[in-house]
C-alpha cells in the first residue's frame, strides 16, 4: 500500500515546508522494492546558476534537492512539473533515478500545463500506448507532452516548455518528439542508452496482473528487458550468429518468467507487455 505525504498545502506545526520535506526523505532512505515517488508542483525558478523549487519560505534549490537525495538506496522517480525546472535533471540524474521535467532548461519561465496533462494522462486509458491495461510513466510522459503541444498549437502560441525524460543516467534527458510508439529513436549521447526503458516498466495505476506479480518477479523481468534492450543496441557491432544466440537466451528466460507469472495469477490469461 503506498503512503502519500502531502507537504505544502496546509500548516504543519511552524515547521516549514523546506524542513518537512528535508526530514521527509531522510526517512525515506532506507533500502526499499518499491520506488519512492517525488511530485513537485507549483512554481520553479532560475537566476542562470541555481534552479529553485518555490515552497511556502525559503526555496529549496537543485543542488539541495541533490544533497538531500544522496542517501536514498532505493528508485526515485521525480516528477518536476513547474517552470524553469529543466536543471533539475542535471542535478538529479543518476543510476537507478527517472527524472521527468516539465521544461528543457532553466530559461523557459512562463507558467507550465505539463503537469495538468500528465495528470489526466495516467488515469485515460487513451494513453495505454501499448495497449497492456495499464499506463506507464513512459506513456503518460508522451501523452502529456502532445496535449501541450496540441494546447499552444490550437491557442496559435509559442511553445514556451518543452518536457524532458531521463531514465538513463546520462544527466541529458529526451524529449517526447524523439519516440516511436514507446521506444526512443534517436540519442542524445554516443553510447548512452536509451530513455524511456525503466519509465515503460513504472505505473501509478498497475493492472490487476502487475499488482498480483512478487516484487522479485517484477524485478526479474524489468532487467531481463532492460538486457534486450540493450542488447539490440549492440545489434550493429555482434555478427548475426553471436546477436540471435544471445537473444534466443533472453528470450526463452523471459517466456519461462512470464509462464510462472501465469500460474501463479489468479487472473490468468495471456501476459502482455511490450518490448
Amino acid at each position: 500500500m503506498r503512503s502519500i505525504i502531502l507537504i505544502g498545502s496546509a500548516e504543519e506545526s511552524g515547521v516549514p515546508d523546506r524542513e518537512r520535506l528535508r526530514s521527509t526523505l531522510a526517512a525515506k532512505s532506507a533500502a526499499s522494492k518499491e520506488p519512492l515517488w517525488i511530485v513537485l508542483i507549483g512554481h520553479g525558478t532560475y537566476d542562470g546558476r541555481e534552479a529553485k523549487f518555490n515552497l511556502r519560505g525559503p526555496d529549496v534549490t537543485d543542488l539541495e534537492l541533490s544533497e538531500w537525495l544522496a542517501p536514498v538506496k532505493r528508485q526515485v522517480v521525480i516528477l518536476d512539473c513547474t517552470s524553469a525546472s529543466g536543471p533539475f535533471i542535471n542535478r538529479l540524474s543518476g543510476d537507478n533515478r527517472i527524472v521527468v521535467t516539465a521544461t528543457k532548461s532553466g530559461y523557459e519561465i512562463n507558467y507550465a500545463r505539463f503537469g495538468q496533462y500528465l495528470a489526466e494522462a495516467i488515469a485515460d486509458q487513451r494513453a495505454d500506448l501499448d495497449k497492456d491495461g495499464q499506463v506507464s510513466l513512459l506513456e503518460a510522459f508522451l501523452t502529456a507532452s502532445r496535449g501541450v503541444d496540441e494546447y499552444y498549437r490550437t491557442h496559435s502560441q509559442l511553445a514556451t516548455e518543452h518536457a524532458l525524460l531521463d531514465d538513463n543516467g546520462d544527466r541529458l534527458g529526451t524529449p517526447a518528439n524523439w519516440f516511436r510508439g514507446v521506444r526512443a529513436t534517436q540519442r542524445a549521447k554516443d553510447r548512452a542508452q536509451l530513455d524511456g526503458l525503466r519509465a515503460h516498466q513504472l505505473h501509478l495505476v498497475p493492472s490487476d496482473r502487475e499488482r498480483d506479480m512478487p516484487v522479485e518477479l517484477r524485478q526479474r523481468r524489468n532487467h531481463l528487458e532492460i538486457s534486450i534492450a540493450a542488447l539490440r543496441d549492440q545489434k550493429g557491432k555482434l555478427k548475426e550468429d553471436e546477436y540471435y544466440e544471445q537473444l534466443e537466451k533472453l528470450m526463452v528466460e523471459l517466456a519461462r518468467l512470464y509462464r510462472e507469472m501465469q500460474a501463479g495469477s489468479p487472473h490468468g490469461g495471456d501476459t502482455q507487455h511490450a518490448h
